[in-house]
């Protein structure tokens, strides 16, 4: 095949590509830092960031260093025509190979279309079978006897199963997505988004973008993504990572307020209470109870002299804390200070003339400590959350006007816990340590922080969330329809006032790109019965013979669903059995006694191993090729109450790329008939 056939030229610029990315790694391989270092922290620094480059630059052999290219018109940059890859490559002079799909120069491969063409004459789009470059489409965005046409490429990498971890949408981003995507740092964005219209996606790649684009500031302040559960972190930790960006932090709610250990659960209504905004008050109005005001004058000592501080000029000092509403902690560190002041007012007036240094003395004098530790006490979160929940006059006093009789009755435990450590907390305990231990002392804030599946939260968590971003911005991701706690937000209004993101703007996607039309029309018969109002997905794939729905009898139904698992590893890609979690150990059986070798939700499949079976409590976020469906009635069934069970059913109904094979021996739910 001659060079000048356009494959193999494109294939050519990859190997060179290729070889130019190897080039700038072993460029930095080869730095000798020994004389540029000042110290052995200089040292320890620069060898870190030395490695996080070396790693940054790693060629992944099954992702393309390239996906696109633009020919420009009339561009003024220098060169018209533009490679757009996961990360920016340049040859031995500086010139770019490939431009990080994150460049303004990159923007119109995701924007440009016949009515705005952008400047851009043609757009290329390759296709890869592995790591090897094997097709590319054109499209002439200035050319009208083109008509506008969907990209057969574009649509084989949306649909192209998917084994492992989830993979980076950059090839496939979309122009409603991209607007989200390169938003700026400054404001908040809220994504409502139905199953399979890539919200997930859209925020790591939002993150991804402010790291391009803000570099130096979110190093200094910090990132993190925030997910449900540990199996849904597992399984999106790699998208950032091929993108080139290591330095992002993970966490669950629960990890971030993990200041006791849980080891208890709440019936679902005190669930409820103790996730109610209502108990951020409670809390403040506990903390500040330990404030007394001073009935005595103080007398300080300092050598020969005596120096007195009346007690109505000491309530003064305390009432201004008070009223400045500052953190307990930083008032109580202000006090000692403030009365040394008082005592240098005095020695002035006497006469003398004291410098900080003395302000200093005073208030770590003796008499000046103890009039703190009497009127300004120290607290311990855990402990006051402790006295709260076990002392009925304590709680009652500070939750007067606020919770009923009935809600305060539900919070209190009824074997009291001896100690802070033997207590049995609970997950929302931990919330309500995490806000007593904010309204003591400051929460660190990050630059940025992204919060997914959002609408599962309770406003006390959304308090806890919102804490780690005073000062910095956040990508809120969800949808209202999967809301599966008892204290699922009914509105993002709502949930962002709760989160301290009021202003933050409220994007809707309704464009489905991974479910298949015939699934996502199915599952949305739920809709009306437990979110009207909200708009249904539209599915662009067309994939007839996507959905299959089997009655069989309570004794074959086993034997059905092991069936319908082989049916559907025949199939390439991944395969997701999903079931009422009452329903996980037998069906664990009936597979291990059939030989089929089977995953936990979480687990990296592979070639060799790619059925995952798992509970529905566990499947929001996840995504397979293909799903069985054990039994929708049980999964309803499952849960404390209706309308949370038809959501339970609507997530499970929609984890499906390819096909959905729903197997029942109950009657179907009758909002699915």
């Amino acid at each position: 095949m001659s060079t000048s056939d356009p494959l193999s030229r494109e294939r050519a610029h990859l190997a060179d590509s290729r070889a130019a990315l190897r080039a700038m790694r072993e460029d930095v391989e080869s730095l000798d830092i020994k004389d540029v270092t000042a110290n052995w922290v200089n040292s320890v620094v620069l060898g870190r960031q030395i490695e996080e480059r070396i790693k940054a630059l790693a060629d992944l052999s099954h992702t393309p260093l390239f996906f696109g290219r633009l020919d420009y018109l009339h561009t003024t940059q220098e060169g018209q025509r533009f490679y757009i890859g996961r990360r920016h490559v340049h040859d031995a002079g500086g010139d770019p190979m490939v431009i990080d799909w994150r460049a303004p120069v990159s923007q119109p491969f995701y924007r440009a279309s016949k009515k705005d063409p952008q400047d851009v004459g043609l757009r290329r789009r390759f296709g890869y079978t592995g790591g090897e470059l094997t097709a590319y489409e054109d499209e002439h965005l200035s050319d009208p006897a083109e008509l506008e046409q969907t990209s057969r490429l574009l649509q084989a990498e949306i649909e192209r199963p998917r084994v492992g971890p989830m993979r980076d949408i950059v090839a496939t981003i979309q122009p409603e997505q991209d607007e989200i995507v390169r938003s700026g740092l400054g404001g908040t964005v809220c994504v409502q988004g139905g199953p399979g219209t890539g919200k997930t996606a859209v925020g790591l790649h939002r993150v991804a973008y402010l790291l391009y684009a803000h570099r130096e500031r979110l190093a200094r302040t910090g990132t993190l993504v925030i997910g449900p559960n540990r199996s849904f972190l597992h399984y999106i930790e790699q998208v950032l990572p091929a993108l080139g960006e290591l330095e992002v932090q993970q966490a669950t709610v629960d990890d971030l307020v993990a200041h006791v250990e849980v080891r208890g659960a709440d019936e679902a209504a005190t669930a409820v209470v103790k996730g109610d905004a209502r108990m951020a008050e409670v809390l403040r109005r506990a903390v500040r109870s330990h404030v007394t005001l001073p009935a005595e004058p103080l007398m300080v000592v300092r050598g020969s002299r005596r120096w007195r501080v009346p007690a109505y000029e000491l309530e003064e000092i305390v009432r201004e804390l008070l009223d400045r509403d500052i953190r307990y902690g930083a008032a109580r560190d202000a006090l000692p200070q403030r009365v040394a002041h008082a005592v240098l007012v005095r020695m002035e007036q006497a006469g003398e003339a004291p410098d900080d240094r003395v302000q200093d003395a005073v208030a770590r004098n003796t008499a000046v400590k103890a009039m703190v530790k009497a009127v300004w006490p120290p607290v311990d979160p855990a402990k006051l959350v402790l006295r709260l929940l076990s002392d009925a006059p304590f709680l009652a006093e500070h939750a007067e006007g606020i919770l009923t009789e009935d809600e305060q009755k539900l919070l209190l435990w009824q074997k009291p816990a001896r100690s802070a450590k033997s207590a049995k907390w609970s997950a929302a305990d931990a919330v309500l340590i995490d806000e007593a231990k904010d309204l003591v002392e400051r929460t660190h804030s990050l630059g940025h922080v992204v919060l997914d599946e959002a609408q599962d939260l309770s406003p006390m968590q959304y308090r806890a969330v919102g804490r780690r971003c005073t000062t910095g911005s956040a990508t809120i991701l969800g949808d209202l329809a999967q809301g599966t706690t008892p204290w699922a937000t009914e509105s993002w209004t709502q949930a962002l006032a709760h989160l301290g993101k009021p202003e933050a703007v409220v994007e809707e996607l309704t464009a489905g790109f991974r479910v298949p039309r015939e699934v996502i029309a199915y599952a949305s018969r739920l809709l009306p019965h437990m979110s009207p109002g909200l708009a249904a997905v539209e599915s662009v794939r067309e994939n007839p013979g996507s959905l299959a729905v089997r009655p069989c009898t309570p004794a074959e139904l086993d034997t059905a669903v092991v069936a319908a698992c082989v049916e559907s590893l025949a199939h390439e890609g991944s395969i997701g059995l999903i079931a009422a979690d009452a329903r996980i150990a037998p069906l664990a059986e009936a597979l291990t006694a059939a030989g089929l070798a089977h995953l936990s939700p979480g687990e990296e499949t592979t070639a060799e191993s790619r059925l995952t079976l798992v509970p529905a409590s566990l499947a929001k976020g996840l995504e397979y090729d293909y799903v069985v469906l054990d039994d929708p009635a049980a999964v309803v069934d499952g849960e404390p109450d209706e309308r949370t069970g038809l959501r339970r059913l609507y997530v499970a109904l929609t984890r499906a790329v390819s096909g959905l094979t729903v197997l029942h021996s109950s009657p179907l739910p009758a909002q699915l008939t």
